[in-house]
């Protein structure tokens, strides 16, 4: 969409609450947004803050039409807007990094439970809890079931019918005392399922439940003179203590609520979430996120809670947040406390997310300085060209004639960036007349890649141009007709200010001076610029040959030869005295051209 489409809408656009769809040409939707006020939302994508932002024009300018949909409130549009997001994913709307590391316990659904470590959640009715940052906390956890509970361990259908069939045998499980043997009905379904129950408690958070239940079977063993397995009983109890008060305990009074922090930096966002279940924290995550626009915190912090909540199967009617926020659940209470337990808790979770920031930045750091030198520019070069991959393999072409005389081109490689001068090309321009130097870009770049192409040699990742808008347009007009547009980067540098242009986009690219980055595409292009003008000094130096020298009567193409081959050059051959001259040709032709240069003018050497 241009600014010229915005201004045609914008009489239609209404002071409505809503939501708005940027499409591709194709109906692809682009990315979904919501507004208390549409005209002004919409409007604030076409001012001059918001066209800073790099990725924001490449929206626009992708986008080919905007559709939007009036609500009756601004809650109605953040449902709607969360429901577009999840059903079509837009490109440009926020990316939740999702670590594959996530770990869960599973309760199976199934006839006596087995309670087991996973990585994968099968819909299948089964009860997950997670998910776990830490796969050794997750192995305390689920060592500590055992320890509480004797459960089974293996996979067999203990269907009712089965077990009175005596189709199964205990195994070595139930002879370390680690199994009751429900596979051959030695334990009941029902005092089975309890053992689940006090599970399920525990790993919710409902600590209190868990203990009655172990204070209760130990009474029952005492009452019952059972000292022995009260003593197993009583193990299992401070067991369980111990693990309790590992729990971060805020204040009973909270009871259940989730916690919620946010951080940001240019590129990412981060949110912490606190789980507290009965005045304890159960679980804690801090989430990750791109950001593909440049988005505002209460949108990040809605959508990401949204998710949090649905993957941590979080139900508590209390949502604690640093900032007010319109949310999707009108029956959940959000909270922004400025004093007390609450805000120590929003404290917490704050200082979490904003040390998961510094770490993440030292180990950007760190992970900048193990680089090579040549990986540090390809990943400057890459980032500041918003590339998707590096640039180990870039060419640059460059033009050079006088007044459209001997228009030649040149391509030069670099690799690992550095020059590959064995891969430098240089072009005589066939087809173009006059000084055209737009056709002239549009010639060589085609006969490169069709080439390359042909060979099936490797295209580079980045093709630089040396020239403003009109010469990186014409090879893009190339690109375009070998089907390589947009699978390979081009840009183009304008000399003056060191302008990056882009294709199809009007407003340049000015990358910092200091730049390791804009030093390559400056080398790259110095060196296209000198390989082409030394090809078209050369060039011109046979033409002289053939036009003045050849032109003397009495001295011919070998002659002329011979002369150029001694002196190097044109320049060195006109600065010589006549009798270096015979020397080289003889008596003869250096009195022809004597008396021929003392009638002629000299030539200017450009």
């Amino acid at each position: 969409m241009t600014n010229a489409d915005y201004q045609a809408m914008l009489p239609s656009l209404p002071d409505e609450p809503g939501i708005y769809k940027y499409l591709s040409e194709d109906g692809t939707i682009l990315y979904v947004g919501k507004a208390k006020n549409l005209k002004k939302r919409i409007g604030s994508y076409f001012g001059s803050k918001k066209q800073e932002y790099y990725k924001t024009r490449v929206m626009i300018k992708a986008a080919q039409r905007l559709e939007y949909t009036i609500t009756e409130t601004e809650h109605d549009a953040l449902l709607l807007e969360n429901s577009l997001i999840k059903k079509h994913q837009p490109r440009y709307n926020v990316n939740l990094k999702d670590d594959k590391s996530y770990s869960y316990i599973c309760i199976k659904k199934e006839r006596f439970p087995r309670v087991f470590f996973t990585r994968r959640v099968i819909r299948d009715g089964s009860t997950y809890f997670g998910p776990y940052t830490s796969k050794h906390r997750t192995a305390i956890v689920l060592d500590l079931i055992k320890k509480l509970f004797t459960l089974r361990t293996c996979a067999l259908n203990l269907s009712q019918a089965n077990i009175e069939a005596g189709k199964f045998k205990v195994c070595l499980e139930y002879h370390i005392k680690n199994c009751l043997g429900p596979c051959e009905g030695l334990e009941d379904e029902a005092g089975y399922l309890h053992k689940v129950d006090q599970i399920r408690n525990m790993l919710s958070g409902n600590f209190n439940e868990v203990k009655r239940h172990l204070q209760q079977e130990l009474q029952d063993h005492v009452d019952k003179l059972e000292f022995e397995a009260a003593h197993q009983v009583k193990i299992k109890l401070e067991a369980f203590e111990d693990y309790q008060s590992k729990s971060v305990v805020v204040n009973p009074a909270i009871r259940d609520v989730d916690v919620f922090s946010i951080a940001s930096d240019d590129k990412s966002a981060y949110v912490n979430y606190l789980k507290v279940i009965n005045g304890a924290v159960i679980n804690t995550y801090t989430q990750e996120m791109v950001k593909n626009l440049d988005e505002e915190p209460e949108d990040l912090l809605v959508y990401t809670i949204q998710h949090l909540r649905e993957r941590f199967n979080s139900i508590t009617p209390e949502v604690i947040v640093p900032f007010p926020i319109t949310y999707l659940e009108e029956e959940v209470k959000i909270i922004v406390p400025q004093r007390g337990d609450k805000k120590k808790l929003l404290d917490m979770s704050q200082k979490n997310v904003d040390y998961f920031l510094l770490q993440k930045r030292q180990q950007s750091i760190n992970k900048t300085s193990k680089q090579t030198p040549v990986e540090r520019v390809l990943t400057a070069l890459k980032d500041a060209l918003h590339m998707q991959e590096l640039p180990f393999h870039l060419e640059c072409f460059d033009n050079s004639n006088i007044q459209g005389a001997h228009p030649v081109s040149s391509c030069v490689v670099f690799k690992n960036a550095k020059p590959s001068k064995g891969d430098y090309r240089h072009y005589h321009v066939k087809t173009v007349e006059g000084p055209n130097d737009f056709a002239s870009m549009e010639e060589v770049v085609y006969r490169r890649y069709k080439r390359l192409l042909d060979e099936e040699q490797p295209l580079p990742q980045l093709i630089i141009i040396d020239g403003g808008k009109g010469q990186l347009s014409a090879a893009v007009e190339s690109l375009k007709k070998l089907d390589l547009y947009k699978k390979v980067t081009i840009v183009g540098i304008a000399k003056r200010l060191e302008e990056i242009y882009f294709p199809e986009d009007p407003l340049p690219l000015y990358i910092n001076k200091k730049s390791e980055a804009l030093k390559v595409i400056q080398q790259a292009r110095n060196e296209a610029h000198r390989f082409a003008i030394t090809f078209h000094r050369n060039q011109r130096s046979k033409s002289f040959l053939k036009t003045e020298l050849t032109g003397i009567p009495g001295v011919g193409d070998k002659t002329a030869q011979k002369l150029l081959k001694h002196f190097g050059s044109v320049k060195k051959l006109m600065a010589a005295e006549p009798e270096e001259w015979a020397n080289v040709a003889g008596e003869s032709v250096a009195r022809k051209m004597q008396t021929y240069f003392s009638v002629v003018p000299d030539q200017e050497e450009e």
